[in-house]
């Protein structure tokens, strides 16, 4: 399976068969609000299903995504999609019962022969039990450590291990293209074993090895 990162919280997962993207982005909110945004914008992208986890600009621009796929949008539930069941957990993004920010919802599939979660913008000082519950035994983690409007490094530490999550993907943290958040350091320096790829994709079976490791790819 590959893993393409676009920036922010968007992903792009392929199995050669079906592609998933997680969460596109808009480039005009940000230049419109005067914030530096050197993400290129995502084009030529095609997908059989789409998930957004809220609505944000930077998490929520469908209309980027080309080939009529499913969408499903800030969506808590169980669902049936091209690429079999998908678990939308309501969360919130703040600290405050989605008060300040509001809802959130973390994706949890089975895609590549592994069990994968993407927690959007997760802004909860812990996971609840029965999220927790929900989501079982995680594979394949993509979670936010930048802080500010979402959790930093320990909090998302903390939740790796709670899940057990083999393979951990930091996002929605400041990097050469972005000029906010906290960067990746924090959260890479609490990793037993991390892999830096020299690209913003990576095939997960090369990455994959004994025990929790923390990957982070090249910003786009």
């Amino acid at each position: 399976m590959q893993v393409e990162w676009y920036g922010q919280s968007a992903f792009r997962l392929s199995d050669g068969k079906d592609t998933i993207f997680i969460d596109p982005f808009d480039v005009a909110m940000f230049t419109a609000r005067g914030m530096r945004w050197d993400y290129p914008a995502i084009a030529g992208v095609e997908a059989e299903l789409l998930l957004v986890t809220h609505e944000h600009g930077d998490h929520n621009a469908i209309e980027v995504i080309g080939g009529d796929p499913a969408v499903l949008r800030s969506k808590a539930g169980t669902h049936e999609s091209p690429i079999g069941e998908v678990i939308g957990i309501a969360s919130e993004h703040d600290e405050v019962a989605g008060t300040q920010r509001g809802p959130n919802t973390i994706f949890a599939f089975t895609f590549g022969g592994r069990r994968i979660a993407h927690f959007g913008d997760f802004g909860q000082a812990a996971l609840r039990p029965e999220q927790l519950a929900a989501l079982g035994t995680v594979d394949l983690l993509f979670i936010p450590i930048g802080g500010g409007p979402t959790i930093g490094a320990e909090q998302a530490t903390e939740i790796a291990v709670q899940l057990g999550a083999q393979i951990i993907v930091p996002m929605h943290y400041r990097t050469e293209r972005i000029d906010f958040l906290e960067p990746v350091d924090d959260f890479a320096a609490r990793a037993a074993q991390i892999e830096r790829t020299d690209g913003p994709a990576f095939e997960v079976e090369a990455v994959a090895g004994d025990g929790p490791k923390v990957v982070v790819p090249a910003a786009p």
